[in-house]
């Protein structure tokens, strides 16, 4: 058995024109791979698309290459991402799905309030494939609370188990924060877990489960990916052995730079010097400024001198980060917060007070505060027309400031 394991494609991610395209030639060099290597088929754990009804140009591209797998008889096997998914329920999988492009393993049945999924079968291999979906703030977690194990665990045959999730017991330190599950809501006894959705590389095999795999994304979706990962890839899982292909479309070249005890002049020119010697054909030049300026501010930096002496070398396309450098000429507020909420309760303190209220103290205005902040970021439901939202809205904010609105 041959198969190949990719996910969190994300077609259409990038929003700058000269990486627009950029996830669609990572796909397209990745199905061309696996037509290569003649995997039986291929599963596609989430994130096909960066969002439910993608861009027409991407979509073609796509269209094309499923329907030349199609044609060759490789099936693909897909759940919906986080990105894919859509609280109607209509999004372009559907069509795609409905054109016989590929299958959703997502199927089942509600029975008495539980969640019952079936196997789809290979026909080539007789691999049963079944697996969930993912939502958006991971409250796909519910699927698996509801989910019925029985059947799952004790169905005979080469089992693969697709999920769009993150699991407590793998993801990094550095998502820590990051909403994902416990292992222990996965069925047990599958031969292979295709996962998607934390964008990392990673290859467990768990005693009790089988070999948990997430292959990361097919090309980097942000300046950070793109410094952790530089490229993209997949696995190609053969008799038993896993391998990681990688996927190359650019180089990258990273540069940090301190900018402490330095002034912009002295930044820019070390910049400068740092690529002086370097070809840069085809590369993607990231570069990441951090520290304390000794004088002047960062915007005084000058970018468009650095960012031409690069375009100059033949660099395809040239990102910074500038917002972990600050200058002493403005003020430091520090905190220890590590969360949003923290940082909006320490805000909320610094200014309370400034603006006096008859009838509220400093207790009651930072409740009156954090109250209509969280009114004031309810969303839409589904099915509620902009008027009733807006009416819902003034008339909670209303009731917290006790007015007739």
């Amino acid at each position: 058995m041959k198969f190949a394991h990719m996910a969190d494609c994300h077609i259409g991610s990038w929003r700058y024109p000269k990486l627009k395209d950029t996830s669609t030639y990572a796909f397209v060099k990745a199905i061309d791979k696996c037509i290569k290597e003649k995997v039986d088929f291929i599963l596609i754990a989430g994130d096909l698309f960066n969002t439910s009804f993608p861009r027409l140009d991407n979509l073609k591209s796509v269209v094309t290459k499923f329907k030349q797998l199609r044609d060759l008889e490789i099936p693909v096997y897909i759940v919906p991402g986080s990105h894919d998914y859509s609280p109607s329920g209509k999004t372009i999988l559907d069509v795609l799905e409905e054109a016989g492009l590929f299958t959703n393993v997502f199927k089942g049945f509600a029975e008495d309030g539980k969640l019952k999924l079936r196997f789809t079968i290979d026909r080539k291999t007789g691999a049963k494939i079944t697996g969930i979906l993912g939502k958006r703030g991971s409250l796909e977690k519910t699927y698996y609370e509801k989910l019925v194990l029985d059947n799952l665990e004790k169905e005979e045959g080469y089992k693969i188990f697709m999920f769009h999730s993150g699991i407590d017991e793998l993801k990094p330190k550095e998502m820590e924060n990051i909403i994902s599950q416990p292992l222990s809501l996965l069925p047990k006894g599958f031969d292979y877990y295709a996962g998607g959705h934390v964008h990392i590389v990673d290859d467990r095999q768990i005693e009790g489960y089988g070999r948990i795999a997430y292959p990361g994304p097919l090309f980097p979706n942000s300046f950070s990916e793109l410094e952790k990962l530089e490229r993209g890839g997949f696995y190609i899982f053969e008799d038993g052995n896993l391998r990681w292909e990688p996927i190359q479309i650019y180089n990258v070249e990273k540069l940090p730079v301190k900018c402490d005890h330095k002034n912009p002049e002295q930044v820019k020119n070390e910049i400068l010097e740092h690529f002086r010697k370097r070809e840069l054909n085809n590369t993607i030049v990231l570069i990441r400024l951090q520290g304390i300026l000794e004088s002047g501010k960062p915007g005084d930096i000058d970018f468009k001198e650095i960012f031409n002496a690069l375009y100059e070398k033949s660099a395809y396309f040239v990102m910074k980060s500038s917002h972990a450098v600050s200058s002493k000429e403005f003020e430091e507020i520090k905190t220890d917060a590590r969360n949003v909420e923290d940082i909006e309760s320490f805000l909320i303190k610094e200014h309370l007070g400034q603006i006096k209220i008859d009838g509220f103290g400093i207790e009651k205005e930072e409740e009156l505060v954090k109250s209509l902040m969280n009114i004031l970021s309810t969303e839409k439901q589904e099915g509620e027309t902009v008027p009733d939202f807006e009416r819902r809205v003034r008339e909670e904010a209303g009731r917290i400031l006790e007015l007739d609105l």
